[in-house]
């Protein structure tokens, strides 16, 4: 009887992966195995919400397993030490792996390639399975990787995605091999109240419904912040519930305008992995430095603290952080807007701001995360670096009734728009009604802070 591992990482599903697929097809049994990384979670990784997210993701594919004759084998520790014991114990021959991009996927597979040839075993990398592109299938001549959106847009579009594979009908996997008990979404405290759920059937019925009820009306609406007409496929992308590869071949079959710009987005996040992947340090150093000199938490303070909490006194900024802190999750637009403030407003390090939002997103991914910080605050890859988002005007562009503010920000309950977006405005006995601050800083002000601190006037 041969035997081969898979191991999984942000790829936890039975449909259209690669990995599984390979190792069914080499041997006689297969070992579906998925190890709680303690270095990881030592990191500050292991949030609340991605852990309970997490929780779900792993019974989900538990059961797409058990269904088809199979169980997912659960292991803690180092995942090198992990796989190569369950190498040993099994007799496996191969280890199969979904590429990663980040430094820490990079040098795990490193360490597990030489492992593993150590004990006469073999790894297979596959790409394309966190990615709908892999990272370095869209290269410009002379360098490893596009470091503008626009021209890897066009590279990424031409090339068609592989194949969409079916899940297995069976995976057996060898009797009496032992495995810790899959950790309960309900054991994990500090979790957002509103969380969604996670596993691979919610993400695949998630993807049904909006390719079908939402896809048609994205380039429209995508920008609405009350109208909540994202996919909010994001959580389900990053930890793998749902192929990119198949999202992206199901929008293009569905066609129209509104499949066009949803594809755009899920190119970028391949883009933003094609970045990492070609440079890993910019998960923690500018990409493109500017000679900022950041303020950090010992100068601004109080105005961090602010903005953590959506006490800024600028409505929409609040909403958005708001609803970060009860979701877990955040409207795409107001995440531009959020971290434009912090970085451009407050002239605070984005490195700040990525951190908080990595302890809250269900989402957060280090590509996707580091890199539109670094792209807002103007030392990623935006070609206009000193864009800034006037917080002001922008809510009235894309919540002009104030809907999206009211749902966040009940205080202002009964404050219509335009007021509701600069309540500070409003004086004498009617201000005195809402509880609510003032501004922590005048735009102005702050835009001049910024144009000076970048040398721009």
């Amino acid at each position: 009887m041969t035997v081969a591992l898979v191991l999984y990482t942000s790829d936890l599903r039975v449909h259209d992966h690669p990995p599984l697929r390979a190792a069914l097809a080499s041997a006689d049994r297969v070992v579906p195995l998925f190890v709680r990384d303690h270095r990881i979670e030592a990191a500050g990784f292991a949030a609340p919400n991605r852990l309970a997210f997490l929780a779900d993701c792993l019974a989900g594919l538990d059961a797409g397993l058990r269904a088809r004759g199979g169980r997912l084998v659960l292991r803690s520790g180092d995942p090198v030490a992990q796989v190569c014991a369950v190498a040993r114990e099994t007799g496996a021959t191969e280890v199969h792996l979904a590429a990663g991009v980040s430094g820490y996927a990079q040098a795990r597979e490193a360490r597990l390639r030489e492992a593993l040839a150590g004990e006469g075993r073999r790894l297979s990398v596959h790409d394309a399975v966190v990615t709908a592109v892999a990272p370095g299938a869209a290269v410009p001549a002379g360098s490893d990787h596009f470091a503008v959106f626009t021209p890897y847009f066009r590279r990424w579009n031409a090339l068609p995605p592989r194949p969409v594979l079916g899940a297995p009908r069976s995976v057996p996997v060898p009797e009496d091999l032992a495995s810790e008990a899959l950790p309960a979404r309900g054991a994990v405290g500090g979790v957002s109240p509103g969380l969604a759920r996670g596993g691979e059937a919610e993400g695949r019925a998630l993807l049904t419904r909006w390719l079908r009820r939402g896809l048609g009306a994205y380039e429209q609406s995508h920008d609405d912040l009350a109208g909540d007409a994202t996919s909010r496929l994001s959580p389900h992308l990053h930890f793998g519930t749902v192929s990119a590869v198949e999202t992206v071949r199901r929008a293009r079959a569905a066609g129209g305008p509104g499949a066009e710009a949803f594809v755009r987005q899920v190119c970028w996040r391949d883009f933003h992995h094609q970045v990492l992947a070609a440079r890993p340090e910019a998960a923690a150093e500018d990409y493109r430095p500017r000679h900022d000199r950041w303020r950090t938490e010992r100068d601004a303070a109080e105005e961090i603290r602010a903005w953590k909490e959506g006490r800024t006194g600028y409505p929409v900024i609040d909403a958005g952080m708001r609803q970060l802190r009860h979701e877990g999750w955040m409207h795409n637009r107001a995440r531009l807007l959020t971290a434009s403030f912090l970085t451009k407003t407050l002239y605070v390090d984005w490195r700040i701001g990525a951190a908080h939002f990595l302890e809250l997103l269900v989402d957060g991914d280090v590509a996707d995360n580091q890199l539109n910080w670094q792209w807002v605050a103007g030392t990623g890859t935006d070609t206009r670096p000193n864009r800034v988002l006037n917080p002001t005007a922008q809510a009235r562009r894309h919540d002009p009734t104030g809907a999206y503010v009211h749902r966040w920000v009940p205080e202002l309950a009964g404050l219509p728009a335009p007021d509701v977006h600069r309540p500070w405005r409003i004086s004498g006995p009617e201000r005195a009604r809402f509880d609510y601050p003032d501004p922590v800083v005048d735009l102005v002000d702050a835009l001049g802070r910024f144009r000076r601190a970048r040398g721009l006037d």
